[in-house]
């Protein structure tokens, strides 16, 4: 009867713990994506002047 009774009473600061836990994940993820594309948007970045090539579009390695 003690663990239904103690499961009961901690439930809600069980919860809340977790909502948090999962804030503050996503907090991280928005964080790390927003440094990411910031750098991504500068990286990407095509010179006008060249033309596109095939090897620009198949290429994975070359930026």
């Amino acid at each position: 009867m003690g663990i239904h009774y103690d499961y009961k009473s901690t439930r809600g600061e069980k919860a809340m713990k977790k909502e948090a836990k999962k804030k503050a994940r996503l907090e991280q993820r928005r964080a790390r994506r927003a440094v990411e594309s910031k750098n991504d948007a500068e990286d990407k970045m095509h010179d006008i002047d060249k033309p596109i090539t095939l090897e620009d579009l198949t290429n994975p390695d070359k930026k």
